[in-house]
């Protein structure tokens, strides 16, 4: 492009369209006010206002998700930062790209230490992968292109640059060029291939364990096809994305986020362990001793080389795309498998698929309750061919179970440990996919803190759909601190207080109304169909709030 110089505001807009940013989501503040009114003005590129910056990150970390490439954020200085630091947190530890940009009154006013000044950098530095200040008009598109190819780059994140007034101000000259982001398609070496197909060829109680990294790099059938050889159950751990089909008889669940015991007790029988696009483990309360049995081989593949090994040993760590490594390894594993193996493997996977026939279309003790019903005849009517965002939490997994995620793209679920990501990351989903039926589902803790999302949907005809898990509380802090108790033997009695929010009930089908959406109650079971109807055929927003 022609290297005239234009006020650095306008050119950082073309260096986001040459980045393919054509979309920012934001709230705007008055440092930022000079960049906002220059994206007012420009062709092509669209401003997507939410209330609140923590419901501007939601949508934008739904959006990335969505398409699978980079969200461009925009929040206010010191207190839009602040607020958008619990959503950033979420897309950190789900390794989401997002390029985030905020201003500050200018480089020339440091020294006054005056209103809203303070260090964004280093609020930015402990939830983003890389944070920096641009001080120099002459390098505003240089570092915007560093931090995209950073933010793109394996282990993907969010990454976040500080924009001062005074330097957009600036007549700019730099060249607007898309950010170079290498490819990290890398397979590891055949002699690496085949001693994780030496470690892993001989277990008698095989296991893998697999995060978002396998959807990352596209390995779903790759990863398939060497559980399948191996006959070993897969359990999902840092996963929020379809990693592998939820009707795959191998397949087995979370290992959970919570309670390291837990994790334990599901891979403390195995004697060989493959490892494969995620961390081991994310619990909140995690086992301090290794998990894994004395003796198991354990094999460790992912291209973020720093999670392998991070906290328990592993016979071989291989930094290596998981497609290109899994394709690799299923080949050797081809020639290396003696028949007795092959043959045990066969019977193991076909143990798995019988147990699947077996429970297929039993009863289950909630089959009968306003949220069994609803989902029930949402399935029927889709036939499943919708994207759900679930941020249902202890109702996940009767949502699962009707919804069950089989297709890449099509489930997204919360990570991060932080509440409020369901209804803007559908908001953000919808938009980036907006032929398809988009559903979020969030607990009514989770959904209030981010309530705020359906007004953006309304104002940018956004056509989400909604659906509130109303149990009146934070049901998750009942279910664990039970299991505090438990663990420290102390005698149950009447849960905190504070994890309850039935008093005053919440008219969720009113707030939605209120925001320029609208919106239904399910009380009965009886109801629940007609509110499907009433949800899918609605031209616009619509939230059901089912209670539980």
């Amino acid at each position: 492009m022609n290297s005239e110089a234009t006020p650095g505001r306008e050119r950082l807009i073309e260096q986001f369209k040459a980045d393919g940013l054509t979309v920012m989501f934001g709230n705007p503040g008055t440092v930022e006010q000079g960049f906002l009114d220059a994206v007012d003005a420009a062709a092509d590129f669209q401003y997507v206002l939410a209330l609140q910056e923590t419901v501007a990150a939601g949508i934008a970390d739904g959006y990335a998700r969505a398409t699978g490439g980079a969200a461009l954020l925009q929040l206010h200085s010191g207190v839009g930062l602040g607020n958008g630091i619990g959503m950033l947190y979420q897309s950190l530890r789900g390794h989401t790209p997002l390029v985030v940009v905020a201003g500050d009154a200018g480089v020339r006013y440091d020294a006054m230490d005056a209103q809203m000044a303070c260090d964004l950098v280093a609020m930015a530095r402990p939830v983003t992968k890389y944070a920096t200040r641009v001080t120099d008009p002459r390098s505003v598109l240089r570092t915007i292109r560093r931090a995209v190819k950073i933010a793109l780059t394996p282990p993907r994140g969010p990454v976040f640059v500080a924009l001062p007034m005074d330097v957009l101000d600036e007549p700019n000259s730099e060249p607007v060029l898309p950010a170079t982001v290498p490819l990290t398609d890398v397979a590891p070496s055949p002699a690496s291939v085949g001693r994780a197909a030496e470690l892993l060829a001989g277990a008698e109680r095989p296991l893998v364990l697999v995060g978002d990294g396998v959807a990352l790099s596209g390995a779903q059938a790759e990863l398939a096809a060497v559980a399948e050889l191996l006959g070993a159950d897969v359990y999902e751990v840092d996963s929020s994305e379809v990693n592998i089909a939820a009707s795959h008889p191998l397949r087995r669940g979370q290992t959970g986020h919570m309670f390291g015991p837990h994790s334990k007790e599901l891979v403390g029988e195995a004697d060989g362990v493959l490892i494969v696009g995620t961390y081991v483990f994310p619990e909140v309360f995690p086992e301090l001793e290794n998990p894994f049995r004395p003796g198991a081989r354990v094999v460790h593949i992912d291209l973020n080389a720093y999670e392998i090994a991070k906290n328990h040993p592993v016979d071989l760590g291989l930094a290596a795309d998981p497609r290109q490594a899994l394709r690799a390894l299923a080949g050797v594993l081809e020639h290396r498998l003696t028949p007795a193996r092959r043959a045990a493997a066969a019977a193991r996977l076909e143990a798995r698929t019988r147990e699947r026939a077996d429970t297929a279309g039993q009863a289950s003790p909630d089959d009968d309750t306003p949220m069994a019903v609803f989902l029930r005849t949402l399935a029927e009517r889709t036939r499943g061919d919708l994207i759900v965002f679930d941020e249902a939490l202890t109702t996940s997994p009767l949502v699962t179970r009707h919804l069950p995620p089989e297709r890449p793209g099509d489930y997204h679920l919360t990570r991060g440990g932080s509440l409020g990501v369901g209804f803007p990351g559908a908001v953000g989903a919808k938009l980036a996919r907006p032929d398809r039926l988009v559903v979020g589902f969030a607990g009514d803790g989770g959904s209030m803190y981010t309530y705020q999302a359906l007004w953006t949907a309304v104002r940018h005809g956004i056509d989400a759909k909604f659906v509130v898990c109303n149990n009146r509380k934070y049901r998750l802090l009942d279910d664990n601190i039970a299991q505090y108790w438990r663990e420290r033997d102390i005698a149950e009695h009447p849960f905190p207080g504070s994890f309850d929010l039935s008093r005053p009930e919440i008219d969720f089908a009113g707030l939605a109304r209120a925001l320029g959406a609208d919106g239904t109650r399910v009380e009965k079971p009886d109801e629940a169909a007609a509110a499907v109807d009433r949800m899918l055929a609605h031209p616009g927003p619509f939230l059901v709030d089912v209670q539980i």
